[in-house]
């Protein structure tokens, strides 16, 4: 039987630029349209030629290879003709394939926002599309506000669908503007648009202030689009737009869409999709959100012992698609639920070896349950597990000890009278015998740490000068100023793996040095550093 085809069309660069905090300089948003050309999105739409410097260097010639390449912008202004509007003029001739325009679709919008009559709207858009169109170039319209403009107002918003594919367009996108449609109401609105408009020339543009974009993305598919709108990780103003990361996957691995439908993305490109979420992320200078659906680093982490038994013999009775089929891995947690099936399989990810039967995977079971009961935490912290694992197996090498440091804080005022605080950390350090003292200051004792242990790790120097510390979490396990505290730290290095260590102290500064000196170690042993 043969496959309807679906386009899938990313408005990262545009649309998700808008998320609060998000700033794309021209670098970045070269390095995420590869990103996208390479997973076989069909259009990559790259933000609005001529609003910013950014944007308009960004156009000064085509950025992908293989998509479509897409610049956004506003219809012809009312009173002018479209040769005397230098926003139309910008876009018509940006060195894009398509030019994808917002028009309003709520005749309230129209009157309150453009202080226009909808009949004038409707003009400019026609006159928009036919420029575009006279110019080579693809068009699409994406009506603003359609689910709230048809609810107010049937008749003006199919006016608009109509106006678009009467005028050349070639993809007409019906926007949830405001996140606040439900996929029962998408399914049925969009039923009745497909008597003015066929389905292959219409597209869904999801927000997700409800939660539902993703579900309203597919139920508008159901219903008869055959193009969808989204971002990457779901980025996007207030909530975000439709996540096509959770899109994709779903579209080539569920039987109910894969059977009848077919994308532009491979089996093969899907495996490099976990990558291009991280790599995104990366981007952001954010940490990945480890219960992503398909690519977190939790989306197929089990930590129940009974549930790792069952995987071990089955992986599909707590797995609903083969985690390499997107590029992810199987993750068996260890935490003080955790049976000897969990160790086993953590162990096995980690290239250690061990029979149910090894008395030591007992002694191992215990000892994390005991540390556990007293704050640790290894489900978060992997790398402090197979550290704790090796120790106890006897396979931990030794690369270096801190035989003693001191973390300082002084708060006082300055020569101008500001107020200021400087940290202070002195490590002592032992390398086969040698000793190296450092000293070094920081925002803070924690930062002042990490400075001073990686200014002189003798022979090791080299191997942590890609390490990098990215997020640091503190939580107090029993209250009061007295309290047991545990430090999760996440770091990183050149090959951008990242790994969690954790440490427990009434000491927060103790807790972080332990933390921190595991993540040293980790680094080490990663690099398969030999004594």
């Amino acid at each position: 039987m043969t496959k309807e085809r679906l386009y899938l069309f990313d408005t990262t660069l545009r649309d998700g630029a808008q998320t609060a905090g998000v700033e794309f300089s021209l670098e970045d948003k070269l390095a995420i349209a590869n990103l996208l050309d390479g997973l076989g999105i069909d259009y990559v739409e790259g933000g609005y030629p001529g609003a910013n410097v950014v944007d308009t260097a960004f156009f000064e010639k085509k950025r992908t290879k293989n998509a479509q390449f897409v610049a956004f912008g506003m219809t012809k202004r009312s009173g002018r003709s479209v040769a005397n509007d230098p926003g139309l003029q910008d876009l018509v001739n940006a060195q894009a394939d398509a030019v994808c325009f917002v028009s309003k679709a709520w005749d309230h919008q129209v009157e309150l926002a453009l202080g226009i009559s909808t009949k004038e709207n409707l003009k400019s858009l026609a006159e928009s599309v036919r420029a575009a169109v006279d110019k080579g170039k693809e068009a699409f319209v994406d009506c603003e506000h359609f689910f709230d403009g048809y609810k107010a107002n049937r008749t003006y918003a199919l006016d608009c669908v109509r106006t678009a594919l009467d005028a050349g367009a070639r993809w007409v996108v019906l926007c949830d503007t405001n996140g606040g449609t439900l996929p029962a109401e998408v399914r049925a609105i969009v039923a009745d648009v497909l008597r003015v408009a066929p389905g292959e020339k219409l597209g869904i543009h999801a927000h997700d202030d409800t939660g539902q974009a993703v579900a309203n993305s597919l139920a508008a598919v159901e219903a008869g689009v055959r193009q969808i709108q989204g971002t990457l990780n779901g980025l996007g103003e207030r909530c975000g737009n439709a996540n096509l990361v959770t899109l994709i996957p779903t579209l080539l691995l569920k039987s109910g869409y894969a059977d009848r439908f077919e994308t532009r993305v491979t089996r093969e490109a899907l495996r490099t999709i976990t990558h291009v979420s991280r790599a995104f992320d990366e981007i952001l200078n954010r940490a990945p959100s480890r219960q992503a659906p398909y690519v977190g680093g939790s989306a197929f982490a089990t930590k129940a012992g009974i549930h790792a038994s069952a995987i071990a013999k089955d992986p599909a009775t707590y797995e609903h698609v083969d985690p390499e089929s997107v590029g992810n891995e199987r993750a068996v947690m260890v935490s003080q639920q955790a049976g000897k099936s969990n160790l086993v399989a953590s162990l096995r990810r980690f290239g250690i070896e061990l029979a149910k039967e090894d008395a030591r995977l007992d002694k191992l079971l215990r000892e994390v349950k005991q540390r556990e009961a007293r704050g640790y935490s290894y489900d978060g912290a992997e790398a402090s597990f197979i550290l704790l694992a090796r120790k106890l197996l006897g396979t931990l090498p030794v690369y270096f000890e801190v035989t003693s440091y001191r973390a300082s804080v002084e708060r006082r005022y300055n020569a101008r009278g500001e107020l200021v605080t400087m940290s202070e950390a002195v490590v002592k350090i032992d390398v086969d015998g040698e000793t190296f003292m450092s000293v070094a200051e920081g925002n803070g004792p924690v930062n002042a740490l990490d400075t001073a242990m990686r200014k002189d790790l003798g022979k090791y120097s080299q191997q942590i000068d890609d390490l990098e510390l990215v997020d640091f979490k503190v939580r107090i396990l029993d209250g009061g100023t007295g309290a047991v505290t545990r430090v999760l730290i996440e770091s990183r290095d050149g090959s951008g793996e990242r790994w969690f260590t954790v440490g427990v102290s009434p000491n927060i500064i103790d807790a972080s040095f332990e933390a921190l000196y595991e993540s040293f170690t980790y680094k080490l042993l990663k690099a398969g550093q030999s004594l």
